[in-house]
């Protein structure tokens, strides 16, 4: 395989498994807290980050990650003292990354928005080495957290108030789970790009819903989806010469529809065999009466 004998193809390859790991982890209890879109936001402020990197003339994944936590922790503040919405938290990062990248990526020397291009769609052929330590460094950090504390991280994706009944430490919890948010937001870019990262935080774990039963399995199994897509868009993108990022996000999709398609019949003779148990225990309180 030809493949996987170029050296571009064999960091794109490695970025984009972590890619499908690190995603789905966090975005299984970004799902449970109903914040599916704060990738989205996250993913506008990180834009910021890059073109400050291109600005400073330093590594635009590290600038990307350091921004991209600055603004997911002033976020999550903001939401847990409820001095404004969520939504317009979330706003506000949207727009105002957005502005903040166009705006300083221009005031770099030679910088033009076509910089910013491989950062938002996703690029193989744009992994460095760098890149992929980048990314490998933070992934580890990610698959800690989320594997690591997971059954704190269910707690709070749950119900928070019993969670700190319990004595867990909710605030720094929840600045955790942010801030693991943003890195990972990081880790994909190159390969999927900020304004489709939200897409893989969301579509495997929606997937695996569909056929998994319990809080595990879905992870596990949303983990698994997500590294499946994300490789098999990888290798799509060599042959087809098609962005990467709407390659493995379109994939992703089909591989919803699919589990959609699969889970219908298995949730209908479900329900019928608890309608008909629940007729036979109403019929057997009759004769007992």
């Amino acid at each position: 395989m030809d493949i996987l004998h170029q050296a571009f193809m064999q960091r794109a390859l490695i970025a984009a498994a972590l890619v499908g790991i690190t995603a789905p982890a966090i975005g299984t209890y970004l799902v449970q807290r109903r914040q599916a879109v704060m990738g989205d936001g996250i993913g506008h402020v990180a834009m910021t980050g890059v073109a400050l990197g291109f600005l400073l003339n330093t590594s635009p994944v590290w600038m990307a990650t350091l921004v991209a936590v600055v603004g997911a922790v002033g976020m999550e503040l903001i939401r847990s003292r409820g001095k404004t919405s969520g939504d317009i938290a979330l706003a506000m990062l949207f727009y105002g990354g957005l502005a903040g990248g166009v705006m300083i990526i221009n005031l770099a020397p030679g910088g033009s928005t076509a910089n910013l291009s491989s950062y938002l769609f996703g690029s193989i052929s744009f992994v460095s080495p760098e890149d992929v330590t980048a990314v490998v460094i933070l992934a580890a950090f990610v698959i800690a957290v989320t594997i690591g504390l997971r059954r704190q991280l269910f707690a709070i994706s749950q119900d928070e108030e019993f969670a700190r009944v319990t004595g867990l430490p909710v605030r720094a919890l929840n600045l955790l789970m942010a801030v693991t948010a943003a890195v990972t937001v990081t880790v994909a870019m190159r390969i999927v790009g900020l304004l489709l990262v939200s897409a893989m935080m969301v579509i495997p774990v929606a997937a695996a819903q569909r056929v998994a039963r319990g809080f595990a399995a879905t992870l596990a199994l949303a983990m698994g989806i997500g590294v499946v897509v994300s490789l098999g868009g990888t290798a799509a993108t060599y042959y087809m010469d098609a962005p990467s990022g709407a390659t493995i996000v379109l994939l992703a999709i089909a591989v919803f529809m699919a589990t959609t398609a699969l889970s219908t019949p298995v949730a209908r003779r479900r329900a019928n065999a608890a309608r008909a148990a629940e007729e036979v225990c109403t019929r057997d309180d009759v004769k007992v009466q």
